[in-house]
C-alpha cells in the first residue's frame, strides 16, 4: 500500500564494503545517490552485515573497508552534515536483526530458492561454503533494511528488481498478517532503475575487483593514466594507419560516460578516419576521467586527515536511523500483539 501521508518519499539504497570504490560503484550507484539527495529523503547505509553473507570466515577487514566505503561516499558528494541524506551502519542499527528475524518467520523458503541471484552466485562463487541460512537468507535481510525506513522507493540496476519485488512480496504478506489500528504498516516500495551505464574496466570485461580491472575512486592521476595507456581498444586498429569504431571500443565507452560533447566529436571523427591514434584516445579518456576525481580525492583529503571528522557524521547518522527504524519496529510489535507496552497488550482494565 503507497505512503500517504505528505512527507517527502524515502529513498534505500546500500553497499557492501568490500573495499574502496572504483568507478564501476560511482557510475552504476553513487552519482545517482548524489543526484537524489534533494528530491527524496535519502537513507544510504554501509552493509557490514551483508558482506558476511559470503565473507563471514574473514572479517579482519571488514571495519576499515566500512570505514573506506564511509570516506569514498562522502568525497563522491554526499552530504549528510547539511541534512540532505542519512548515512549510517547496518551493524549499528540493531532493530535490523529484529525485523529480520520477524520477516523470517512468513516469507516461504521456495520465495528464497527462486531469487535469480542465489543460484548464479553459488554456481560462480565455488571457492567459498555458501550452504548457509545467512546466504538463503539475505534478501530477506534486504526486506527488513528497506522497509524498516518505509522505503517508497529502492534505486536498482534491472538485474536486482527481482530482489525488490521480494521486499514487496514480504511487505503485502506482512501486511496481510498483521495491521496497526486497520492500516498497513509498509508501503510496498518501487524499484528505481539506474542508468545502466556500460561501464568497461581495463581489460574491455566489465569493471569489478575480481577482474583486478578497475580504477579506484582513490587513484592518483599518474596511476590513472598509466592504467588506461594499457586498456584494450577496438582489436580492428592493429595499426595507426587503421579506421577504428569508438562505439565497440572500451575506451569509447569511457568517453560516453565521462566526456563532452566536443571531445566526442573529436572521438568519433578521429577514430572512424584514423585520425587519431588509440594513445591519444586515452590520454583525452584520462583527462575527463581526472577532472571528475580530483575534486573528489580533495574532499576525501580533508576526512583522511581527521578520521573522527567522518566517523562523527557516521555516528550521528547512525543514531537518526536508529531512531526512524525504533519507530517503525514499535508499530511492527503492536500490529503483531508483540508490543513493549503492557497497556497496549489489549489487556487494559489489567494495566490501569
Amino acid at each position: 500500500m503507497p505512503s500517504t501521508s505528505n512527507r517527502r518519499k524515502h529513498v534505500i539504497s546500500g553497499t557492501r564494503p568490500t573495499g574502496k570504490l572504483h568507478l564501476g560503484n560511482y557510475v552504476g550507484a553513487v552519482s545517482n545517490w548524489v543526484k537524489m539527495q534533494d528530491e527524496y529523503e535519502c537513507f544510504f547505509f554501509i552493509a557490514d552485515w551483508h558482506a558476511l553473507t559470503t565473507d563471514y570466515a574473514d572479517t579482519s577487514q571488514v571495519k576499515q573497508n566500512s570505514f573506506e566505503v564511509l570516506l569514498d561516499l562522502l568525497a563522491a558528494g554526499l552530504d549528510p552534515q547539511h541534512g540532505r541524506c542519512t548515512i549510517f551502519l547496518q551493524s549499528h542499527v540493531p532493530q535490523h536483526a529484529e525485523l529480520h528475524l520477524l520477516f523470517s518467520m512468513i516469507t516461504p523458503l521456495g520465495w528464497l530458492e527462486r531469487v535469480p541471484t542465489y543460484k548464479e552466485q553459488r554456481e560462480n562463487i565455488t571457492e567459498k561454503d555458501l550452504n548457509t541460512y545467512g546466504f538463503l537468507g539475505y534478501p530477506v535481510l534486504q526486506a527488513a533494511d528497506i522497509l524498516i525506513y518505509k522505503g517508497d522507493f529502492v534505486p536498482v540496476g534491472e538485474d536486482q528488481v527481482p530482489h525488490v519485488e521480494l521486499t514487496r512480496e514480504i511487505a503485502r504478506r506482512f501486511n496481510m498478517f498483521y495491521k496497526r489500528k486497520g492500516l498497513h504498516v509498509f508501503p510496498e516500495p518501487q524499484p528505481l532503475l539506474t542508468p545502466a551505464a556500460k561501464l568497461p574496466g581495463t581489460d574491455g570485461r566489465k569493471m569489478s575487483k575480481s577482474y583486478g580491472n578497475t580504477i579506484l575512486l582513490t587513484d592518483p592521476e599518474p596511476l590513472v593514466r598509466q592504467k588506461l595507456k594499457t586498456m584494450v581498444t577496438d582489436p580492428a586498429r592493429v595499426r595507426r594507419s587503421d579506421p577504428g569504431n569508438p562505439d565497440i571500443c572500451p575506451v569509447g565507452d569511457l568517453h560516453k560516460i565521462f566526456s563532452d560533447q566536443a571531445s566526442m566529436a573529436k572521438v568519433n571523427v578521429g577514430c572512424r578516419t584514423a585520425g587519431i591514434g588509440c594513445i591519444e584516445c586515452k590520454g583525452w579518456a584520462a583527462d575527463a576521467l581526472v577532472s571528475i576525481l580530483n575534486p573528489m580525492q580533495e574532499r576525501r583529503k580533508k576526512y583522511e586527515e581527521n578520521p573522527r571528522l567522518a566517523w562523527d557524521i557516521l555516528e550521528a547518522g547512525t543514531a537518526r536511523a536508529r531512531e526512524v527504524a525504533s519507530a517503525t519496529m514499535a508499530e511492527v510489535r503492536d500490529a503483531m500483539n508483540m508490543s513493549l507496552d503492557y497497556a497496549a497488550s489489549g489487556n487494559t482494565e489489567s494495566a490501569k
